[in-house]
């Protein structure tokens, strides 16, 4: 088994690739002990098995600039399972998003696959083969790569041709194959891998309840943020989320206070860390609390708690209908807001959500539209408004 290591073989076998409709890619990566993820191998193949190959882009000298060009090619759907960490890195290393897309997870989730479904289920279920998974967890950054290793790997992306193809058919079959444009779009928007600092504080918000507080971990998880990435350190290297939380609830002040906090390592309050710290708390506390953006989370939902239960039971009697994973229908925070308005600003009430499941939602809102048990399924009944006035 060949593995591609300069940038002419690497440009020929992408000249190959480019003829083909379709890609199946994949990569193998580190991020254990960086913030930005080591890719270590590449995996792609096509229609045609004699097109498949591994590419090993810590080979000395390569280039990695042909198979840049063909993650940019138009005329090529990229096909990719649970894409999202794949295309962070080909995003930080080349500042493009492979398009077009196809990402099987989410396809698989349309077609009724459940929530999150797993390479190895659709491979069993589709491409009627097993995954050997002895070699998930091994070090790629090692060389030589074990023959297990490069068998694992280009199993990944020649199995994923035959789900690919069984997927398509089936969304073709049952007129889905427009569903997956919205989740795609998100996918290929460069904004869903520019980490910007400004935003870290999102992640955790949720965890806390007043505009202070939140002010401050604004301040201290960009802090945070900005230094992981300048270290090409995991978060956690830096700080913990938990001590994140304790500075946004206490708001140290002092040397004195920073160091009382027990999620702060003993002397980290009077390093140079610990002064930006209390720079950025004190920044978090000099904003204007009115201004502050609190997460949905934070606030009250008054009576629509059980408006929200109703409408979970109501998404999964439709999802179980309609053979879609409810979690690409809609989330519960999603549902939530509908409870909080009938013009939530939320992907459930627009396009081909809407009119699966957003309008049922309102009319049962709204005592337009009931449930009922038969036979131990839940079924829908529409209400005669002005009988039952």
């Amino acid at each position: 088994m060949e593995l591609i290591t300069s940038t002419d073989a690497l440009a020929a076998i992408c000249a190959r690739l480019a003829t083909h409709p379709f890609v199946t890619v994949d990569t193998e990566f580190l991020r254990e002990t960086t913030y930005y993820p080591k890719l270590c191998l590449i995996q792609m193949a096509g229609p045609d098995p004699a097109d498949a190959c591994l590419i090993d882009p810590l080979a000395e000298g390569i280039s990695l600039d042909p198979f840049m060009a063909l993650m940019a090619d138009q005329s090529v759907i990229k096909v990719f399972h649970s894409a999202r960490q794949d295309l962070e890195i080909v995003w930080n290393l080349g500042n493009l998003v492979p398009a077009p897309l196809f990402d099987t997870q989410i396809a698989a989730m349309v077609c009724g696959y459940g929530d999150s479904v797993s390479y190895e289920q659709l491979v069993n279920d589709l491409a009627k083969a097993r995954v050997d998974k002895s070699s998930r967890f091994t070090d790629w950054s090692r060389r030589p790569l074990t023959e297990a290793q490069l068998t694992y790997a280009l199993s990944d992306v020649t199995h994923l041709v035959n789900v690919y193809e069984a997927l398509m058919a089936q969304l073709e079959k049952n007129g889905r194959l427009e569903w997956l444009s919205e989740e795609m779009a998100i996918l290929t928007s460069p904004e869903t891998y520019q980490a910007d600092p400004e935003n870290a504080w999102r992640r955790l918000s949720g965890r806390l309840r007043k505009a202070k507080e939140v002010a401050v971990l604004m301040e201290i998880a960009a802090w945070r943020e900005r230094e992981a990435q300048n270290r090409d350190v995991p978060r956690g290297r830096i700080l913990k989320d938990d001590a994140l939380i304790d500075l946004a609830t206490s708001a140290p002040r002092s040397v004195e206070a920073l160091g009382r906090l027990r999620s702060i390592p003993n002397g980290f309050e009077r390093s140079r860390t610990g002064g930006e710290i209390l720079e950025a708390v004190e920044r978090g506390l000099a904003r204007d609390s009115a201004t502050v953006p609190m997460p949905e989370r934070s606030r009250g939902r008054g009576g629509s708690g059980s408006v929200v239960e109703l409408l979970k039971v109501l998404l999964k009697a439709i999802a179980e209908q309609e053979g879609v994973a409810p979690k690409i229908i809609a989330t519960v925070e999603e549902l939530e807001a509908i409870a909080e308005s009938d013009t939530a600003e939320v992907p459930s009430l627009h396009g081909w959500r809407r009119a699966l499941f957003g309008e049922k939602a309102l009319a049962l809102k709204n005592g337009e539209l009931g449930l009922a048990l038969e036979r131990g399924r839940v079924k829908l009944r529409h209400i005669n408004v002005v009988e039952a006035s």
